[in-house]
Parts: structure tokens; C-alpha cells; sequence
């Protein structure tokens, strides 16, 4: 018993010196603040998403309205245009005025047009990007100039003055104000403006004037058909006449001769 009990005694005595087993790394890793912190933070977006779930579940309107409100902000971002777009615009409508002869152009557009043409040329469009739309305005000097009213942050243009100086928006790739101004850029209003306003004032065409018109503008390609009756009538009359002349050019060129044998004929 004695030395059974010393065995013991000698065993929990190492045991106490050793010291607790070693744990591994990836233990130790699991048991730290930071691991415990990710665990947590992964349940509340576990919890989240659960509720979102069962919520649009429950309320599947509500969850199309916002669900629709975060595809449009995200589709006007993707298409948000920037300053090389509204350049790119700019130069395509200048050209499409070019094509046209002065007295054919709209003056509203091709006033427009030159305006921004010539801000382009002296450097004072700018472009400012709100994420889902894009404004441009006019600016009063060329930031690359040695101008000190240029360079100096304390003139530069106020915010209040910003919506007077409002060129173009865009939205949605589009500018939108361009666009309408060149709405009829090839007709020249100034050449109306004395008509009466019956005249000067035109209706689009019904569906049926349009159909009619492009059938007739498809018959007018088609090669004419002469009927073989229409050329009998028009010949007819000028043939009548020639025999008509035939047979008093014959009784004129009768002798008398022919003309007494011809009446004894007649007689018999």
C-alpha cells in the first residue's frame, strides 16, 4: 500500500511539473478575440439575410419596389454618361449640321450647337458626375491658363450660380438637352413664320394616306401595260381615214370611160 501510494504521489507530483498539454495553433486561433468577432459578425449577416428572406416572402410588393429601386440606381450608374460622351455627341450633331445647307438648318439647334462648339474650343465645359446623372456646365476661364482669376480657388464658379450655367444633363446615356434641341434640325422655321397658321401648322398622315401613298409610290416603278383594245380605238380613226382617202383619190382618177362602163354595170 505504501509504495503504491508513493507511485501515485510521484505521478501527480510530475504531472503538476509538467504542466497543462499543449494546444495546437489552429485551437489557439479559434478561441481568439478575432476569431470570435468573425463568428459573430457572420451570424448577424446570417440573421440578416434570413429576415430579408422571410420578409420578401411576406411582403413580395414591397420587396419588388425596393428590389426594382436597386436595379434602376444600379442600371443609371452603369449608364451614366461622362465628359468624352457628351464631347462625342456634341461633334456627331455638329456634323449632321454641317450636311445641311445654312438656309435649311434650324436656327434653334444650330445656334445651340455653335454655342457649345465654341465653349468647347475655349476650354469652359465642365463636367460634374452626381453618380446617376451628369450635369455639364460653363465655367468663365480654361483651367490650364496662367490666369490668376483662373488659378485662384476663391473666384472660381459658386455653387449658386450653378443652375444658370446648366448646359446639359445626362441621364441614363443620354443628354438629353442636346437631344432636344436637335429635334427637326433640318427644317428652318424662319421660313414659315409668315404662312397662315392653317399652312404653317401640318397633321401627320393617317395610317390609311400613308398606305395609299406607298402603293402608288410602288406602282410608279412598275413599266406600263398598253391594252391591245385601247390601240385598236386610236388606230381605228386614222385607218378609217386613209381608206376614206383611197376611195375619193380612186373615183377622182376614174376616166370618163371607166366611169360610163361602171354606170352600165350598175344598170344591167
Amino acid at each position: 500500500m505504501a509504495a503504491s501510494w508513493v507511485v501515485r504521489r510521484l505521478c501527480s507530483t510530475v504531472a503538476e511539473v509538467a504542466g497543462p498539454a499543449k494546444t495546437t495553433r489552429w485551437e489557439r486561433l479559434k478561441s481568439s478575440k478575432a476569431a470570435m468577432w468573425c463568428r459573430g459578425l457572420l451570424t448577424d449577416y446570417k440573421e440578416a439575410c434570413r429576415e430579408a428572406v422571410v420578409g420578401a416572402w411576406e411582403r413580395p410588393i414591397k420587396a419588388s419596389v425596393y428590389m426594382g429601386l436597386i436595379g434602376g440606381t444600379c442600371a443609371c450608374i452603369y449608364t451614366n454618361p461622362d465628359d468624352t460622351s457628351f464631347k462625342t455627341s456634341l461633334l456627331d450633331r455638329s456634323n449632321q449640321l454641317g450636311l445641311l445647307s445654312p438656309w435649311i438648318r434650324s436656327g434653334t439647334s444650330d445656334g445651340h450647337v455653335q454655342n457649345l462648339v465654341k465653349l468647347c474650343n475655349e476650354g469652359r465645359l465642365r463636367h460634374l458626375s452626381l453618380g446617376v446623372a451628369s450635369l455639364t456646365y460653363c465655367a468663365d476661364y480654361d483651367p490650364d491658363s496662367s490666369l490668376y482669376e483662373a488659378q485662384c480657388s476663391n473666384l472660381s464658379v459658386p455653387w449658386r450660380e450653378l443652375p444658370q450655367r446648366i448646359l446639359d444633363v445626362g441621364f441614363a446615356g443620354y443628354w438629353w438637352i442636346l437631344d432636344t434641341k436637335m429635334k427637326d434640325y433640318d427644317v428652318n422655321e424662319e421660313e414659315f413664320k409668315h404662312l397662315p397658321v392653317a399652312m404653317a401648322s401640318t397633321a401627320p398622315p393617317s395610317v390609311q394616306e400613308v398606305e395609299r401613298n406607298e402603293s402608288l409610290h410602288k406602282e410608279s416603278w412598275l413599266p406600263l401595260k398598253i391594252e391591245e383594245e385601247e390601240e385598236k380605238d386610236k388606230m381605228s380613226p386614222a385607218t378609217g381615214n386613209e381608206e376614206a382617202k383611197e376611195e375619193s383619190l380612186g373615183e377622182v382618177e376614174q376616166t370618163p370611160s371607166e366611169t360610163q362602163h361602171t354606170q352600165a354595170q350598175a344598170q344591167a
